[in-house]
């Protein structure tokens, strides 16, 4: 059998890793066995990766198959009107190169390439291989501002986007990575349904010398002589919030270096990036952001930076399934998380217990400018639901702030980047005394950081039964018999589709951070041929 795993790219992130974890137990336990393994990327540009990825398959061909019609539709520099075309034909040469064949591809939920996705639903019906659609995010759940690029990929209306992202078609079956979204399609598409959690599990420590050679290379990098390192590991994206991981790191541990180590990842999250590193810089905050965007040889990798922090932070507005948090069980450290509600009953049941676990940070009001914040929220709330789907505006909530009758404590989260840096540019003395009796748990997690003393989250022996690789492949491996897949109906696509749009247009699923269009998606106008929409 050969497995053809289909991204956008090979960018550094979670869906890369959940792609080199898993990939070597399916190959081990696939009956019949798989004997090819190709990768269908528009990018892979990380060579060392690419070959880390060979070796972990021996005995198994494994081939990269790059094609820029495979990567983000925005990010094309010229589109050709031959595009579909030209993607046609280079899925049927590869799907031609074996008869049987199964097809595992990532996030097509998130409408970066409608035409990928309609062809690729299209040749997997022609070369009758089964497809799984498996979906770490959606294009729907606080990423609206794709609207206007989905629109110029052809894709008019809601009716017209839901059978190309909740992919519509024979020989399909759809893989969620937490229960949240499984139970939203299930009254829909049933058993064309598989909650598929991420697999992990715990990690050998770094040796010695590997965490002395990680300090070093921290305390050149830093210019500090061997600070305290809290880390963050992510990209710089909106939806990390990474603001509020510096505020908790200034009032619980004063001194300390806060990491991030990716970079961004798409042009749509530069502005928030630079604004963050600009202003830090300005302040001079012990913030470090992207440690490891830059191709350094010398540089460590996560695990080892990992190893020399004394803390992971977890401070997201919105996970899909929240990889690190066991990644910090994983790796022994403490970990201080904003827990969400979509992901928190799959870490109960594998069995993890997260002490320094939160649900808001409220900031008193008096540390930022209410009356210039709600004005800027209501701008921003009315430029932003005005850009939703006409049918879309009449569903959305009212956000926290613009709730309140008056100056209230309000979740740091529910701030806009301004309003976060106006609380962050107080002194830390000032709003820990401001914060701290409103959010009295923080009391307890300062004292025991400045001892080296918050809890650890141990692993868990229930964790195997659902993370483990063994695991995963009794659950995956099922779903690549062609019997096993589901005809998915474009009715039944749009009304998944319209029951996710309901759910995540509640005030709850409100943020500010996430309302701004940035420049480049609300002024590229990026060529590309209309999709021929036949459903």
């Amino acid at each position: 059998m050969r497995l053809v795993i289909v991204h956008y790219h090979l960018r550094p992130g979670g869906i890369r890793r959940v792609i080199e974890l898993a990939a070597p137990h399916l190959v081990k336990h696939a009956s019949p066995p798989i004997t090819h393994v190709t990768l269908a990327v528009g990018e892979a540009l990380d060579q060392p990766w690419n070959d880390a990825f060979r070796r972990s398959l021996p005995n198994i061909t494994v081939e990269f198959a790059i094609h820029p019609t495979l990567g983000y539709a925005a990010e094309r520099r010229t589109s050709s009107p031959h595009t579909r075309q030209r993607l046609r034909a280079f899925l049927d040469r590869l799907f031609a190169q074996s008869p049987d064949l199964a097809v595992w591809a990532h996030n097509l939920g998130i409408a970066r390439n409608l035409i990928l996705a309609d062809e690729l639903s299209r040749a997997c019906a022609r070369h009758r291989a089964p497809l799984i659609a498996h979906h770490h995010d959606w294009w729907f759940d606080n990423r609206w501002q794709r609207w206007p690029e989905i629109q110029r990929s052809g894709a008019r209306t809601l009716a017209q986007v839901a059978p190309l992202t909740i992919v519509a078609g024979p020989n399909i079956h759809h893989a969620t990575i937490n229960r949240a979204d499984a139970a939203q399609l299930r009254p829909h598409l049933g058993k064309a349904v598989t909650w598929l959690p991420n697999l992990a599990g715990p990690l050998r420590a770094p040796r010695r010398a590997a965490l002395a050679r990680t300090r070093a290379w921290l305390k050149d990098k830093l210019q500090a002589d061997d600070p305290p390192v809290w880390i963050f590991p992510c990209r710089l994206l909106r939806r990390k919030n990474i603001a509020e991981a510096l505020l908790l790191t200034r009032w619980l541990r004063p001194g300390a270096w806060l990491i991030t180590t990716g970079g961004a990842s798409s042009a749509d999250e530069q502005a928030y990036a630079q604004t963050l590193e600009r202003t830090a810089r300005s302040q001079g905050w012990p913030l470090r952001l992207g440690i490891l965007a830059h191709r350094d040889p010398n540089a460590p990798g996560v695990p080892e930076l990992m190893g020399a922090s004394e803390t992971v932070l977890l401070t997201s507005i919105q996970e899909g399934f929240g990889l690190p948090y066991l990644e910090a069980a994983a790796a022994g450290r403490p970990l201080v998380a904003r827990i969400l509600p979509n992901i928190a009953p799959d870490l109960r049941q594998f069995g993890f217990r997260f002490p320094q676990s939160y649900s808001q940070i409220l900031i008193h009001p008096d540390l930022f400018d209410w009356n210039v914040e709600r004005l800027r929220q209501d701008r921003l709330f009315r430029e932003w639901r005005g850009t939703l789907p006409r049918p879309c505006r009449a569903l959305v909530g009212l956000p926290a702030l613009l709730a309140a009758d008056g100056p209230r404590p309000v979740p740091f989260s529910r701030l806009t980047l301004p309003a976060q840096l106006e609380v962050l540019r107080h002194d830390p003395e000032l709003s820990w005394n401001a914060c701290h009796p409103i959010n009295p748990f923080l009391k307890t997690w300062r004292l025991q950081a400045r001892h080296r003393r918050l809890q650890l989250t141990p692993w868990p022996d229930s964790a195997s039964r659902w993370l483990g690789g063994q695991a995963y492949a009794a659950r995956f491996l099922p779903l690549l018999r062609p019997q096993a897949s589901t005809p998915v109906s474009p009715a039944a696509a749009r009304a998944a589709q319209a029951d996710f749009i309901k759910a995540k247009l509640a005030p709850d699923q409100l943020y500010p951070l996430l309302w701004t269009q940035t420049k480049h998606a609300a002024c590229r106008r990026t060529r590309i041929r209309a999709i021929d929409v036949k459903n």
